[in-house]
């Protein structure tokens, strides 16, 4: 891995080692070993966290206990041999390792790359505000990424690797281009983490990124209202909202709990859950054009290039 700098995780590169782990759902073998198998195809050395194939013995709902899911998260984040830390799926149980980690000692280890989704959430707001780290929202490894679908592999490479890609979506709910760095997550998991010692940070000055999975429009209109009433949304500068799979059509709900803040929306941008998954980068730098429809990696200087915080992986250099 090359330095960092700027308290950035780096790049990765061909021969890397990179530790899966299971900090939520229990995980099938046979869909960790195949996602495993598209990470060597990458080029990397890929090893498991000790309690990767565990289940907890009176909550089978979680991948073992949630002590033993915080050592693995926390012996690949300080392991400075391992170069990138990549969750193999989501579910639930995320956020009850929160309590598990030594954040003294997470802080004090070299960053790298943090990736997965939906209910690792908890853990992407966790570390983007306790570490100061950007993380990955994307794919894992016993989900999608083990099916080998080539659109999600390619874009989950050209995150991890290099500058990573814009990502395009289908409608603007409401026209405009904003810049900001990035946050957000799944839906579900930001309001649940409201009023707790890892609530996410105000999104003042930044593009939401949302996401959710199964979820009837109330339900969603009522997070987005306890987010809205918590002032969490109050001066944000633009919205972009990825995949709703099996929540109905939401386009209502969004303009009317979501129109009034005045700012750019772009709706349909394939990432979160279904077919279609795609990478983006949490804590990074932005440029939302919801004219064009298309939320790019990096800002663009007074020259029209494209720049992110210096080494950071995904990132884009001037």
């Amino acid at each position: 891995m090359r330095d960092p700098g700027g308290g950035q995780p780096s790049s990765l590169h061909a021969g890397d080692r990179v530790a899966v782990i299971a900090p939520s759902g229990p995980v099938d073998p046979d869909r960790l070993e195949r996602g495993a198998t598209v990470l060597r195809s990458l080029g990397l050395e890929v090893t498991f966290g000790r309690h990767a194939l565990d289940i907890a013995a009176t909550l089978p709902h979680l991948a073992g206990t949630d002590a033993d899911r915080a050592a693995d998260l926390q012996a690949a984040w300080c392991d400075p041999e391992i170069a990138a830390v990549l969750c193999a799926r989501g579910g639930y149980g995320a956020a009850r390792v929160l309590d598990h980690l030594d954040w003294t000692a997470l802080g004090r280890a070299k960053p790298k790359p943090l990736h997965g989704s939906s209910d690792i959430t908890a853990l992407h707001v966790a570390f983007g505000r306790r570490l100061g780290v950007t993380t990955s929202f994307g794919p894992m490894i016993a989900s999608l990424i083990a099916d080998g679908e080539p659109e999600a592999v390619d874009h989950l490479r050209a995150a991890l690797f290099g500058r990573g890609g814009p990502v395009t979506g289908t409608h603007a709910l409401r026209p405009g281009r904003a810049t900001g760095s990035l946050t957000g997550g799944n839906l579900a998991l930001l309001t649940s983490l409201l009023g707790t010692p890892y609530a996410p940070e105000p999104a003042a000055g930044r593009i939401v990124f949302l996401e959710d999975v199964g979820e009837a429009p109330y339900r969603v209109d009522r997070m987005l209202t306890q987010l809205r009433q918590a002032g969490w949304f109050d001066g944000v500068a633009g919205i972009v909202l990825g995949t709703w799979t099996g929540c109905g059509d939401l386009d209502a709900v969004f303009a009317d709990r979501l129109g009034p803040l005045g700012v750019p929306i772009l709706a349909g941008v394939p990432v979160g859950h279904g077919p279609r998954q795609l990478t983006i980068r949490l804590g990074a730098p932005v440029l939302l054009d919801a004219d064009a429809l298309v939320l790019h990696p990096g800002v663009p200087d007074a020259r029209g290039r494209r720049s992110g915080p210096p080494g950071a992986f995904a990132g884009e250099t001037p």
